[in-house]
């Protein structure tokens, strides 16, 4: 196909689809008129998930000084996997908020600064390591590895916590 064919194919389509020069106008009714990716879903709650326990190894540091080196390294580990899941966030999706200390908290009825023990580590590495394998289904492969990946540390943080009294 010759490059004048291949020009004139492509402006038949512009054409046809109903592109015009006003930029705004349409895109609006567009955006309302598709779904959201449903990956992209999926990576912002991911993003907002991540976020929060960041947040709950933050208070858990605070409140036990003597460990708080210890949950240093564990919360690293986290804001790694947050960073590698913001790189596979598309650019025009919507940022996610950073979580409020009650929110973070897993419940609104904890305040953000009561005391946040092992356990309750143990057990949020537990629940989200627990939601992985389902995660992985449909999405990309940079994402299905990235997830599983994910699950694996959050499972060793589970057995390393363990380790750990209260």
């Amino acid at each position: 196909m010759t490059r004048r064919a291949l020009l004139g194919t492509a402006a038949a389509g512009l054409a046809v689809s109903g592109c015009s020069s006003r930029t705004g106008q349409g895109s609006e009714k567009t955006r309302a008129a598709n779904p959201p990716d449903p990956q992209t879903v999926l990576l912002i709650s991911l993003i907002a998930a991540k976020e929060q326990m960041i947040a709950l190894y933050q208070r858990a540091a605070l409140s036990d000084a003597r460990r708080a080196t210890t949950l240093e390294q564990f919360r690293q580990r986290h804001v790694a996997h947050l960073a590698a899941l913001r790189k596979l966030l598309p650019r025009d999706a919507a940022p996610s908020p950073s979580p409020s200390p009650s929110v973070a908290s897993g419940s609104p009825s904890q305040a953000s600064g009561s005391a946040v023990s092992v356990g309750r580590l143990r057990d949020a590495e537990r629940r989200a390591a627990a939601e992985r394998p389902a995660q992985t289904a449909g999405v990309s492969p940079a994402l299905a590895q990235l997830l599983a990946g994910i699950g694996a540390c959050e499972a060793v943080h589970v057995v390393a916590l363990g380790r750990l009294r209260d």
